[in-house]
């Protein structure tokens, strides 16, 4: 059995404080049957969370300073099988050697589809 998918998304937002993304719920991202697989969301989750632990310095490969996920712990309350999710990352605790970041993914009419906390070390 082959099976393919492609997960897209954009960040629309990004302060100190925040992360803004938003990704399309397409088929590239869709469970068999027709929702937005927990996977996908939780990669969209992890990826806003670390854009914000990782503040405004630029992505290279191989950089110091990365926040490495040391945990995540996610609630998974909704899906939906089209539209627009909408990740907000904010911090809980902004820390030199550990970082704690929520981030919640809503969908259509601001419903709340996962409510994620990540744990963050710097790499080195």
């Amino acid at each position: 059995m082959q099976v393919s998918g492609k997960i897209e998304f954009e960040i629309v937002e990004r302060s100190t404080d925040t992360v803004i993304g938003e990704m399309p719920v397409q088929s590239g991202i869709l469970n068999p049957f027709g929702v937005a697989h927990a996977g996908a969301i939780l990669w969209f989750a992890d990826v806003c969370a670390t854009v914000l632990a990782f503040g405004d310095t630029e992505f290279t490969p191989g950089a110091s300073g990365f926040p490495l996920a040391i945990s995540l712990n996610a609630a998974l309350l909704g899906n939906q099988k089209d539209g627009v999710f909408r990740a907000r990352s904010t911090f809980v605790k902004r820390g030199r050697q550990l970082t704690v970041v929520r981030t919640t993914v809503s969908g259509a009419d601001e419903r709340l589809i996962a409510d994620v906390t990540t744990s963050h070390v710097p790499s080195r």
